[in-house]
């Protein structure tokens, strides 16, 4: 997944939208209802839930309340804080959508006795890692009453450079792991996603786009092992016992359907004693178009040590294009292969710098020159209070009509932007079905949209979701089809959602093939296997299928 965390740069609906806004809203007002009309105080509060976890003869409950944190707790105002930041809360704003208490845990016996302490007080869970969910779901609800299991206390990083991997708890951050990586070693790194707060724990589960990704693949097919609690609080302490269906599921398909994932054994990549990185700006006057256009054709075929991107963004009222590269090699292989390849962008060497693959973290982050210490910042967010995104992958370039289609819409909005990262290399070479993750050969590249606003009001956010929804369906003309392509961990409420616990896997699949294609149904069927009375469920998790 990349993120931009600090980017910095130099009206008719259709009938579909009618009907997904429609039942969109209509369903709110039923958990609305819902919730209002409910007794309070029969909701499970504090002290039962501590009783509950008291009842363990383990030693380390002596002290539940350590991490039992309440409305009142300073750890929930900070929540309640951040949580206001997303916009669906900002839509949304009843009681029903805040937790009932926030858990710690630190062990994995207390995520076990977390879970069966939930499901014996009839309360659903959210497991939060980093908390970058882009609608929230792992910490807003609008189905029954839940607490969130926070997980940033289980956050340990062994790095073990004998076989070259690293056990990784689900509750640290790609920054956290980077950070440990290079105290570690200066050959080794890991391919996963540019904004260092992330947490790995959705990041990995929903497969983990990055600047490696071209040679190394994705965060998720370079998972080699894992831990995990069901959702009756068996602990499956490795890949061989939990099988290797629900290991397949969790690499790819959101683990939080299926349970919680502890921790993470990933494989560690070798990397170059010399990584060159190029940011190059193009105003909307310097053959912009042309230039993109020429980039769809070429950016999945370079060699895989090559990753292009491109951000497409409106500065002052004028459309511009940043060109952001990271090249697992020298400046010296560098600039002849952009003279042969793609002579259009014009690189020079004083455009490019030469750095090891951590300093690369930082200049993919906007960071350049930072101390490395700032990756451990967990509390790197968007710059702007509120956001919509959406994605989709591209199989055809886009004509250049087309693209000057986008620029013109971009006219429209303050802070528009849209992110295109090309696949091809390792991404091509690995099977569609190998993992949940289907977007493999015969996609160009993805596309994040994203548009953000400051002004916390709901004409505000109305009119920036309108625009968003309405480039959406500008693209569906020029991006892949039957289904539309999109990916989980930009996750989007508007493509569909559950109808609560009952949700069956035909009304599912409005949803559930634009990110997983035909592995929704395997998905589905491990789901059924692992968490029969879907327990583990959210607006978008995967439905049991049970067969």
């Amino acid at each position: 997944m990349i993120y931009l965390c600090n980017f910095k740069h130099k009206k008719t609906k259709t009938l579909k939208m009618r009907t997904l806004e429609a039942f969109a809203l209509s369903l709110f007002l039923v958990f609305l209802v819902k919730w209002v009309n409910s007794d309070s105080n029969s909701l499970p509060g504090r002290d039962q839930f501590l009783s509950c976890m008291s009842t363990h003869s383990d030693s380390s409950f002596k002290n539940p309340k350590s991490f039992i944190h309440n409305p009142d707790s300073r750890l929930y105002a900070d929540f309640s804080q951040s949580l206001s930041q997303n916009y669906n809360f900002l839509s949304l704003n009843f009681t029903s959508q805040k937790p009932i208490m926030i858990v710690t845990p630190r062990t994995e016996s207390e995520v076990q006795r977390s879970l069966l302490c939930s499901r014996k007080l009839g309360v659903q869970v959210r497991t939060k890692s980093g908390g970058h969910d882009y609608e929230g779901l792992s910490y807003l609800s609008l189905d029954s009453p839940f607490i969130i299991l926070d997980l940033v206390n289980v956050r340990s990083i062994d790095i073990n450079l004998a076989d070259e991997t690293a056990w990784v708890g689900a509750g640290a951050t790609i920054g956290e792991l980077y950070y440990k990586i290079a105290k570690f070693s200066e050959i080794h790194g890991f391919p996963a996603g540019t904004c260092p707060s992330v947490g790995v724990g959705g990041h990995f589960s929903g497969g983990g786009f990055g600047a490696m990704m071209r040679k190394h693949g994705l965060a998720a097919d370079n998972i080699v092992d894992a831990r995990f609690v069901d959702a009756n609080g068996r602990i499956y302490n490795s890949r061989r016992e939990m099988g290797e269906d629900l290991f397949w599921a969790i690499r790819g398909g959101g683990a939080a359907s299926f349970g919680v994932v502890v921790s993470w054994k990933v494989k560690l990549v070798r990397v170059p004693e010399k990584v060159t990185c190029f940011t190059r700006y193009l105003p909307f006057t310097q053959n912009m178009t042309k230039i993109v256009h020429r980039w769809q054709h070429i950016a999945a075929d370079f060699e895989a040590d090559l990753f292009i991107r491109v951000i497409i963004y409106n500065s002052g009222g004028s459309v511009q294009a940043t060109f952001q590269a990271n090249y697992l090699g020298g400046i010296d292989k560098l600039i002849p292969l952009m003279n042969q390849k793609f002579p259009e962008l014009g690189l020079r060497v004083q455009d490019c710098s030469e750095m090891s693959w951590i300093d690369s973290i930082m200049y993919f982050n906007w960071k350049k020159g930072q101390p490395l210490e700032t990756l451990l910042d967990r509390e790197q967010r968007y710059n702007d209070l509120y956001f919509k995104a959406k994605s989709d992958f591209v199989k055809n370039p886009v004509p250049e009509i087309g693209l000057e289609g986008i620029w013109k819409r971009f006219h429209e909005v303050e802070s528009p932007m849209m992110i295109m990262e090309p696949l091809g290399g390792k991404m091509y070479e690995i099977g569609e079905r190998e993992t949940p993750f289907p977007h493999r050969r015969g996609n160009l590249y993805n596309i994040q949209y994203m548009v953000k606003w400051r002004v916390k009001d709901i004409g505000e956010m109305e009119k920036h979701v309108r625009w968003m929804r309405l480039l959406y369906r500008y693209m569906s003309v020029y991006v892949s089809g039957s289904p539309r392509g999109a990916y989980l961990n930009y996750r989007d409420l508007d493509l569909g959602m559950n109808r609560g616990v009952n949700t069956s896997f035909e009304d599912a699949r409005l949803w559930g093939f634009r990110y997983f294609g035909s592995n929704f149904k395997r998905l589905a069927m491990v789901k059924g296997k692992i968490d029969p009375t879907n327990f583990f469920r959210n607006e978008q998790s995967i439905p049991p299928l049970v067969v």
